[in-house]
């Protein structure tokens, strides 16, 4: 089996996982809810093309994850979370990514996540990165 036919995230890509709905499709981007949410609204935007993570990106890929980020924060928005203030977006640094497959988390409320999630979320350490801080 090649990569993209174990992932599972290419298998909610492809909509062959009955259990995950999808929030959100565009033409390059699947979005979803995490199914271990750090807070009331955490989702996860996936490219549908493989990419392993963030550092396989290249400058190449800025418009794909402008629209992972707007499009996480249009639904965060939706949900009555105020981003600026009470949402967090970013990515999990290799090698503490669960998933092989880019994903992009958005969640929040930011001030009703646990004492596990403010660690595993903590923005710009050596795990975790904010959207912002991919290209720096």
């Amino acid at each position: 089996q090649s990569v993209e036919e174990k992932c599972i995230f290419c298998k909610i890509v492809r909509k062959e996982d009955s259990k995950t709905v999808i929030e959100f499709e565009s033409e390059n981007i699947v979005i979803f809810k995490d199914i271990k949410p750090a807070t009331e609204f955490h989702f996860l935007a996936v490219p549908k093309k493989h990419i392993k993570n963030c550092k396989e990106l290249t400058q190449d890929d800025k418009p794909l994850l402008d629209e992972m980020k707007e499009s996480l924060e249009k639904i965060l928005t939706e949900k009555g979370i105020d981003v600026a203030k009470e949402g967090l977006l970013g990515f999990h640094w290799p090698p503490f990514n669960s998933v092989k497959h880019l994903h992009m988390h958005g969640m929040g409320p930011r001030s009703r996540m646990g004492f596990f999630g403010r660690l595993i979320f903590k923005p710009n350490n050596q795990w975790f990165c904010t959207t912002d801080h991919v290209f720096e």
